[in-house]
């Protein structure tokens, strides 16, 4: 297989991983904020930032991975891996 044969990938699954750091990046901004206004000491807000972004992170990602692709999906995957089953028998 060339590297021309290869699918091409939806966008959704293109930005997916976009879409986890973004909500993190917001989930760690909101955290810093926060905390930034309620002790008004920078490098506390900071830690609190870095350890929120990348908490938040790490648990969509799990939570991403954990998910079971629906029968679209399990189409979608055989077809990129190359297992299509065979077309289904018309009963005419």
């Amino acid at each position: 297989m060339s590297s021309n044969d290869k699918p091409k990938a939806r966008r959704e699954d293109v930005l997916r991983p976009v879409e986890l750091l973004v909500l993190s990046g917001v989930l760690g901004v909101f955290t810093g904020l926060i905390t930034l206004m309620a002790t008004r000491d920078f490098v506390l807000a900071a830690i609190g930032l870095g350890v929120a972004f990348i908490v938040s992170l790490v648990l969509l990602a799990m939570f991403a991975l954990s998910m079971k692709p629906d029968a679209g999906e399990a189409v979608d995957l055989d077809e990129q891996n190359g297992d299509t089953p065979p077309p289904p028998v018309s009963p005419h």
